[in-house]
């Protein structure tokens, strides 16, 4: 993907340097939520540290950098990585500024959190385990980029731009806030408790289609490389439950699955993608 380094976006709050810890207890919303706190607790604990719940070490050659009050050690690459999802978090939303009219709202920016091993939001405690996630009650998306190195080594999606789709991803669901459509949701789920999960698959599958959203408007501004748009999709393939479940049990449970198919999340953002319209991003009518 071809991008420009630009320092540090406004909408980052960098909480590398702080403490927290515990188990999420609130309704985030993320990539692969509480099924990868679980894949986290099958392979010993915290996906991203060592395996025996402590951090795994820092790389040499590290930097350090101020947060707020708070000094942050990071390496050159961790710091690249900084500016990348700065560029894509202002990328993508300056999208929905103009595409979220459509949908009868006008957006507002949402804060992106960089956090290492646990970080308090408005949902509740996290652990890095649990994956990036978006908060709707703080309006806010937290992040361990330590993430994008299991994504590339553990499911084997590398790439800039499948590390662009986990933003894209989480910002559909600051637009499903935005549009109301995360609240309705939430009241059928309510009252429907055994609709819960398919209502779930069908909000994160439209978050992939409003990241495909995002991804036509890349590649229309020419910003795409070859191979990108497949990088986008093994992403999102590899974050199905039905992968993440078989990586972690061996077998596939489809009853349990509250994300969407490897499949179904690849057919979504390419809806997206295709048609550049969120207004194609409708997963509640009809199947999925």
């Amino acid at each position: 993907m071809r991008w420009t380094p630009g320092g540090t976006s406004r909408n980052i709050e960098d909480r590398r340097g702080s403490g927290g810890g515990g188990f999420p207890v609130g309704p985030g919303m993320g990539l692969g939520g509480l099924v990868i706190l679980i894949l986290g607790l099958l392979f010993g604990g915290n996906i991203f540290d060592g395996g025996d719940g402590t951090p795994a070490p820092t790389p040499p050659g590290q930097s350090t950098t101020q947060s707020g009050d708070v000094a942050v050690d990071e390496t050159p690459a961790e710091k690249e990585l900084v500016q990348f999802v700065s560029y894509v978090l202002d990328d993508a939303q300056g999208v929905w500024v103009e595409k979220t009219p459509a949908l009868g709202a006008e957006y507002r920016e949402a804060k992106l959190v960089l956090f290492r091993n646990a970080v308090r939001s408005g949902c509740g405690v996290a652990q890095s385990a649990m994956g990036p996630f978006y908060c709707p009650l703080d309006e806010k998306l937290y992040i361990d980029l330590g993430f994008y190195d299991e994504l590339r080594r553990r499911f084997g999606a590398p790439g800039d731009f499948a590390q662009a789709y986990v933003l894209a991803h989480e910002i559909g669901h600051h637009v499903q806030k935005i549009t109301g459509t995360a609240g309705r949701v939430r009241e059928m789920q309510e009252r429907r408790p055994e609709l819960a999960n398919e209502l779930s698959i069908r909000m994160e599958l439209q978050a992939d289609c409003y990241a495909g959203v995002w991804g036509k408007s890349t590649d229309q501004r020419k910003l795409l490389e070859q191979g990108d748009v497949e990088e986008g999709l093994n992403a999102a393939a590899a974050v199905g439950d039905d992968r993440i479940q078989e990586m972690s049990t061996g077998s596939i449970h489809p009853e349990s699955f509250t994300h969407g198919s490897s499949e179904q999340r690849k057919r979504w953002f390419m809806r997206g993608f295709e048609s550049g319209d969120p207004r194609s991003c409708n997963t509640f009518e009809g199947g999925v």
